[in-house]
């Protein structure tokens, strides 16, 4: 059974509250990032993801003056990198979200998203 910290991307795109929507959003298309953790300093207090980019684009806000603050969620749920693979996705799966920072103690590591998780159940051997 694979633990998150053998599946986790470890190169995590961090931003700030601050940040515009516009920047951002450029940022994580150009490193094909999923979504964004966002920092004040070494503490994550929010995840901003492709969903709230869209949001954000429906809304009509100017994207190039809207920080991120106003469109990512606060303080996300997280998870330990010895986490099972199994129950991330069931924790994923029931919230209903896509990106899982991966946290050891107060520091953030990785992610892990759907697509990894769903890539360690695809190599799993038939039973």
């Amino acid at each position: 059974m694979a633990i998150l910290k053998e599946i986790m991307t470890g190169e995590v795109y961090t931003t700030t509250r601050d940040a515009p929507v516009a920047q951002v959003a450029a940022s994580m298309l150009k490193g094909r990032f999923g979504s964004a953790i966002v920092m004040e300093g070494s503490w994550l207090t929010g995840i901003f993801t492709e969903r709230d980019v869209l949001r954000a684009a429906a809304s009509g806000a100017d994207l190039t003056s809207s920080p991120v603050a106003d469109w990512m969620t606060n303080d996300p749920v997280t998870a330990g990198a010895a986490m099972d693979a199994d129950e991330a996705t069931e924790i994923m799966m029931s919230r209903g979200f896509r990106h899982l920072p991966v946290v050891e103690g107060n520091t953030l590591i990785g992610i892990v998203s759907l697509r990894d998780l769903l890539r360690t159940r695809v190599r799993r051997p038939q039973r």
